[in-house]
């Protein structure tokens, strides 16, 4: 009987002492985009992170856009901890007040990280690179396009697909027609009529990223307005896609970490955008991913680098101020709603 009380107490103590460490551990919330970005964001940056954390990482999908809309719409009070966005809508949210300064004394990979990559006042932190280009299929386009005209090509009509404007591509590829066609940074016309005829011409005005491999899968389209780290996953798995860097320059795209303004769980945050920034999780999303990386210590393998811009190509990227496009994209997106979406 006194063995058994014994027994019964020392479990009960266990289980107490258990109680706390249970309670202990921290979810960390982190706007991602979705799709195949949303996986190997789990592989590259969350596993690793919960292993050295113990923390739980909960993912909450949308676009640049969306992300913003959320985080302005909570004013301060942000139910996300940190949040992946394109580096337009991170300086739009910095001039708003709604980011907190990352503290780079207490990230440990900070001086790997390339110094292009710091947004104004440290309000966010450039992770990868990758652009707005031509993606065809080779099947049916048999002689690659080398240039933005080529998807105005009337054989192309109802086989073609462009991004809304609430995505990256839509509004990227809109400036690069703009400036095709003599277009200014404060004269958005030009842009907006001629790309009216071909967003009637496409196939949809994707929202989401993913979309277009549907499309591809499905042989509704043959040329497309996207992007070469999505192009090159999806011909890995067998897909017949190949990515062409326009002549004009294709358009840099620089996805960002921002941490919301109000966040309870400020260190949490930054151990985890630490881990984004390390040279492990770095290598492991590029090469995933067909992306480009922004710490210094990483070599990326030859199939990868094919893909990712590199060299001659970036020279003539077209990298557009986040904050001057900030400024702009509200009185854009208005316009393309009632000039070219409708």
């Amino acid at each position: 009987m006194k063995i058994t009380t014994r027994i019964a107490k020392a479990a009960a103590l266990a289980a107490v002492v258990l109680l706390p460490s249970a309670a202990l551990a921290e979810e960390l919330v982190v706007g991602a985009f979705g799709g195949s970005f949303a996986d190997n964001a789990k592989a590259c940056y969350v596993e690793p992170f919960e292993k050295a954390t113990g923390a739980t990482v909960t993912l909450k999908l949308a676009n640049s856009s969306q992300h913003a809309a959320s985080v302005r719409a909570t004013a301060g009070q942000s139910d996300m901890d940190v949040v992946f966005m394109d580096d337009a809508f991170a300086a739009q949210l910095k001039n708003e007040g709604l980011t907190e300064k990352l503290d780079r004394s207490r990230l440990t990979h900070a001086d790997e990280i390339v110094s292009d990559a710091w947004g104004v006042d440290d309000s966010y932190v450039v992770a990868m690179l990758s652009a707005t280009t031509i993606v065809y299929n080779p099947q049916t386009v048999t002689t690659p396009p080398t240039s933005w005209k080529d998807l105005f090509d009337p054989k192309y009509a109802g086989r073609v697909t462009i991004g809304d404007i609430s995505g990256t591509t839509g509004w990227q590829f809109l400036m690069a027609v703009n400036k095709m066609e003599g277009g200014t940074i404060d004269d958005i016309t030009p842009g907006l009529k001629a790309i009216k005829p071909l967003a009637q011409n496409s196939v949809v005005l994707y929202t989401q990223a993913d979309q277009v491999i549907s499309l591809f899968e499905r042989g509704e389209v043959d040329i497309a307005v996207w992007y070469p780290d999505r192009a090159g996953v999806a011909a890995q798995k067998g897909l017949p896609v190949a990515v062409a860097y326009p002549q004009e320059g294709a358009v840099a795209i620089k996805p960002s970490v921002v941490m919301p303004k109000g966040t309870q769980k400020g260190d949490l945050a930054l151990k985890f955008i630490d881990q984004v920034l390390s040279a492990e999780s770095q290598k492991c999303f590029s090469e995933a991913a067909f992306i480009g990386s922004v710490n210094k210590n990483v070599k990326l393998s030859d199939e990868v680098s094919k893909v990712v811009p590199t060299g001659d190509v970036v020279s003539k990227l077209l990298f557009l101020d986040p904050s001057t496009m900030s400024q702009k994209l509200p009185d854009w997106t208005r316009r393309w709603q009632r000039e070219v979406a409708r």
